[in-house]
């Protein structure tokens, strides 16, 4: 389970959303995640759902590494519909103890369920087709207006992109004490649940030892690059938006404007 989680890790490629100024590809990820709150009925999640497809297709990555990434969330989708089925309004169809599942409940629940998954997909296309270094500079681009209240936008990116990036890595670590502690004879999924829970702490700790370690490195190798922060460094590219970035930006406002429409006009289901 631990090597399906894809997140933070750049699938290299030449597609569309590849070519994209990243700045404008982070500004548009978060309108079409806000457009997806404004999704009401199954006619405006169908047209969300059909163009985060497109989206998908046009950007190369194969449909199985999108579900790869999507299977440790499958817990959280699942939890989420359950308290939507067994919490709706209307005439209960079923009824046992203090649970009932209503026609509205069911709704609400395949509908919530698409709404995650869809906000899912959307943030994957971004960490997927971009490099951290891309959307380092692009996450400070962006957060230029905070320096009026003299935060260091510079290191905050730079700190938020080697999280992001930084988690494929501690992943790939668990995996490995974790198969060391096995053939040690170490038991992690048998026993109770207070069992399994101590048998985490020999993954955790080396964990936290290598997590350490890893960042000690991480700054021994960026001060022997000469890095002194953002202050009074220059870009080796500067980006620069071009038409199929303003092409883009067109296509998103009226996906956006169409989805607001079909919340005005369709009956709202949730």
């Amino acid at each position: 389970m631990m090597g399906d989680i894809t997140i933070g890790q750049y699938f290299p490629g030449n597609s569309v959303l590849h070519r994209m100024d990243a700045r404008m590809k982070t500004v548009l990820i978060f309108i079409l995640m806000v457009a997806v709150f404004f999704c009401k009925s199954f006619i405006s999640i169908g047209v969300a759902t059909v163009f985060t497809l497109m989206i998908v297709l046009m950007s190369g990555i194969r449909f199985s590494v999108i579900l790869k990434g999507m299977r440790p969330i499958l817990f959280v989708v699942i939890f989420t519909a359950l308290l939507n089925l067994f919490y709706g309004t209307g005439e209960p169809l079923v009824k046992f103890w203090i649970f009932k599942i209503t026609e509205n409940g069911i709704f609400n629940a395949v509908f919530m369920a698409l709404r995650i998954l869809l906000l899912v997909v959307i943030g994957l296309m971004l960490t997927y087709t971009t490099t951290p270094t891309q959307l380092t500079d692009a996450m400070e681009s962006l957060m230029k207006p905070l320096r009026v209240f003299r935060l260091d936008t510079h290191s905050l990116a730079m700190t938020m992109t080697i999280a992001l990036r930084f988690i494929p890595i501690l992943i790939e670590e668990v995996e490995k004490i974790t198969a060391a502690q096995k053939s040690r004879g170490a038991d992690m999924e048998n026993g109770t649940l207070v069992k399994r829970v101590k048998a985490l702490v020999p993954v955790l700790i080396p964990l936290f030892i290598s997590s350490f370690r890893r960042a000690n490195e991480l700054a021994d190798a960026m001060e022997c690059r000469c890095y002194r922060g953002g202050e009074g460094r220059t870009k080796m590219k500067v980006s620069h938006l071009a038409a199929l970035d303003y092409i883009s930006l067109a296509v998103v406002l009226v996906y956006v404007a169409g989805i607001i429409a079909l919340k005005i006009l369709t009956v709202d289901v949730i």
